[in-house]
């Protein structure tokens, strides 16, 4: 079973013998920015790159499955495992590390919109970044616009927090990046965040208790002034029976 892995390792190298994950993590160490898991990386994935990033995790991933003692060659139904996962990781779940940041469009607020808006529930999907398991919840926005508040359509919301929540996560900084980008996109003179959440690292492991959910929230600007418009958020957000 090793020589399958040994067989198809050359091909990790670049037409220049270096590996594209190499490559990439060059051009981020040299920019002195991080390259945690819940980053974006997308600044420095040149064209091209992704797919070549994709074959070489399939290839580390041939490795893992080899080092389980699962023969892929023999299985029917692990037989194109790596390729799978390896797809699995790059293209969907982690897939809000490596590509840039979903287009927004912002439009004015040209009815002078004051007062509270929300947008919710949305279904998120993440991984824990300790154990790579799914993390599955919904999120509420509240957004207290001003004059200068730059409206963006109700669906945008899913798709910024699809982008942030598609990378390694824990959920306590999932939250707080996603404050901080709508934040930016929008202006507000509040923000108003809750993510509820199951995490698999408990569900599926550890103590296995399949009924534990992780609530948590981020207030900016007046829902953190405001205890009565923070309030009033809470209590339009409906609640589990």
């Amino acid at each position: 079973m090793l020589m399958k892995a040994e067989n198809i390792q050359p091909t990790i190298a670049t037409e220049d013998g270096i590996p594209v994950s190499v490559k990439i993590r060059e051009r981020i160490q040299a920019a002195r920015k991080r390259f945690h898991a819940n980053d974006n990386i997308a600044a420095f994935i040149q064209p091209g790159e992704l797919e070549a990033l994709l074959d070489e995790v399939e290839i580390k991933m041939q490795g893992v499955l080899d080092s389980l003692v699962i023969d892929t060659e023999g299985d029917h139904n692990t037989g194109d495992t790596a390729r799978r996962v390896a797809k699995m990781y790059v293209n969907e779940v982690f897939r809000g590390r490596y590509v840039k940041a979903p287009a927004i469009t912002e439009f004015p607020n040209a009815e002078h919109l004051n007062e509270l808006m929300i947008v919710g529930p949305i279904t998120v999907r993440s991984a824990c970044s300790h154990h790579f398991c799914p993390v599955i919840g919904k999120v509420w926005i509240g957004i207290m616009p001003n004059e200068h508040t730059n409206v963006i359509g109700l669906s945008k919301y899913a798709r910024l927090a699809e982008w942030v929540m598609g990378r390694p996560q824990i959920q306590e900084e999932a939250v707080v990046q996603l404050a901080d980008l709508i934040m930016e996109k929008t202006q507000p003179d509040g923000l108003a965040i809750v993510m509820e959440a199951s995490h698999y690292c408990m569900a599926w492991r550890g103590v296995k208790d399949m009924d534990a959910r992780m609530i948590n929230s981020v207030m900016r600007g007046v829902f953190l002034k405001d205890s009565a418009l923070r309030r009033e958020f809470l209590a339009l957000i409906p609640q589990k029976p």
